[in-house]
């Protein structure tokens, strides 16, 4: 499927890692870890797993010098980019660059003043790395001296756009330009007007995200509006979805929303019915196996990109279905039709369906 969204907006350039953040380079995905950093093999696992769902950045909490002691040994032992999540401490931004980090994440809302600044740009520069501006709506410098104010959305995202651009010609008044930035808020309509109102206002690319989700039904409701309706309008070079949630499932969903927009592929595009009372097999069993098997097995993931592939009901709309996909079954009582390119090959027991849908995509060439 291709995206029927606008061109991307025309922004600069920021290379992470092996990643190119911007121009013309594919929207990347990005998680972060919710392992404690000093503990080193945890941190690590967690990176390798994520990396073998298909995260392409990776983001670290960085909350004192040990942890930011702890990052070399992490960034030598994954193949990812990683980036250091730096609040209040400009000294650990600073300890992370020398770690060997690939990015550094800070927040203007508590990172210092410019003096501090200007050590972690001094830095970055030195080790040819990128630094993203951060901007949440909770932690806003304005909201030191008004805790609460009687703002409505546009007026928090005109803030919050105020800031990102304050702290961005810092970094650039300093001769520093490799930056992206990040414009988050809890909610969908404040996270639209801030993105919207910088992409019209700044060539630096943007990292999206809809920050505090929530848990995975609601987090991924929110995250896929609020990012998706970005995108379609050509605004967003990577993202994020934050959900209180497995990380894996974070880079699930991210996927997901870049798939069903047509600007990446991930894995195949399984369809299913919703059941009705006509129907005498399980499709939910099914289908959560397929997604168990093939999400959890990078080769199946890569193999299975691209591929259509129904899981039906009954025979109402099973066969239709099943037909317009490159192969499928379409269920009857503890059994069903499997069909490939439009035609019915054989008949395939219930329990037997799941090995052979996995059969096929091995197999396939």
């Amino acid at each position: 499927m291709s995206c029927s969204c606008p061109k991307p907006r025309r922004t600069r350039k920021v290379k992470v890692g092996r990643f190119t953040v911007g121009g013309s380079s594919p929207v990347s995905v990005q998680s972060m870890c919710n392992t404690d950093t000093r503990d080193v093999k945890a941190t690590v696992d967690q990176v390798r797993a994520l990396e073998g769902a298909g995260c392409e950045i990776i983001r670290v909490a960085v909350p004192d010098m040990e942890a930011a002691k702890a990052l070399g040994r992490i960034r030598r032992a994954i193949s990812i980019p990683l980036v250091a999540d730096i609040h209040f401490d400009w000294r650990l931004a600073v300890e992370a660059v020398k770690q060997g980090v690939d990015k550094v994440r800070i927040n203007p809302g508590n990172i210092g003043e410019k003096d501090k600044v200007r050590e972690v740009v001094k830095a970055c520069k030195s080790a040819g790395i990128p630094i993203r501006i951060g901007v949440n709506a909770g932690s806003l410098k304005a909201l030191r001296e008004n805790p609460k104010p009687a703002w409505k959305p546009y007026d928090w995202a005109r803030q919050m756009v105020k800031e990102a651009l304050d702290e961005a010609r810092i970094l650039e008044d300093l001769g520093f330009r490799d930056i992206v930035v990040s414009l988050k808020a809890d909610d969908i309509e404040r996270t639209l007007m801030a993105n919207s109102l910088f992409a019209s206002r700044s060539d630096i690319p943007l990292h999206l995200g809809v920050t505090e989700a929530g848990s995975f039904l609601a987090g991924t409701v929110k995250s896929s509006l609020g990012i998706g309706m970005l995108l379609t309008q050509g605004i967003g070079d990577t993202i994020r979805v934050s959900l209180t949630e497995d990380p894996v499932m974070q880079v699930r969903a991210a996927y997901e929303i870049l798939k069903a927009l047509g600007l990446r592929h991930y894995g195949p595009d399984l369809i299913s019915c919703p059941t009705c009372g006509r129907c005498q097999v399980n499709v939910g069993k099914v289908i959560h196996q397929l997604e168990e098997r093939i999400y959890s097995d990078p080769a199946l993931l890569k193999k299975s990109e691209g591929m259509k592939i129904a899981v039906m009901g009954c025979v109402v709309n099973g066969p239709g279905e099943a037909r317009s996909a490159d192969f499928g079954v379409a269920g009857g009582k503890g059994r069903g039709v499997w069909i490939e390119k439009g035609k019915q090959i054989k008949v395939v027991k219930e329990n037997e369906w799941v090995n052979e849908v996995i059969r096929k995509i091995r197999n396939t060439k």
